[in-house]
């Protein structure tokens, strides 16, 4: 893993969530891996899991606006600092979102795993 091929996942999972297109987002992983939302919550597993849990997310959402910032790559994982805003439907409730990705990508660049943590202002 480096930094380039992190950043582009990073890019096009911003793309994928801006256009609320669950498919494009299970594109980005590996068939078997894991995505874990919140580290209490067990992670979703496989593609099949991963795409139900977008298209869920996505489609409570509208004017979806995502930004990362790198903070560091090694030949295992990579970090970096996201931020996210959008407007939860119903109800029309302006949400903003800021988190930390920990990403593992194979060699093909499709995630292996990923972590995140992150909080909210609504």
């Amino acid at each position: 893993m480096d930094r380039e091929s992190f950043e582009q996942w990073l890019t096009l999972y911003g793309v994928a969530w801006r256009e609320r297109n669950a498919a494009r987002a299970a594109s980005l992983y590996a068939e078997d891996a894991t995505y874990q939302v919140t580290p209490f919550q067990e992670p979703f597993r496989g593609l099949v899991a991963i795409q139900e849990y977008w298209k869920g997310v996505t489609s409570t959402e509208e004017n979806i606006e995502f930004e990362y910032e790198v903070l560091g790559v090694n030949s295992e994982y990579g970090i970096a600092h996201w931020r996210a805003s959008f407007v939860r439907v119903p109800p029309g409730l302006h949400t903003i979102l800021d988190g930390i990705f920990v990403v593992s990508l194979n060699a093909a660049g499709r995630c292996q795993s990923l972590r995140e943590w992150w909080h909210k202002r609504q």
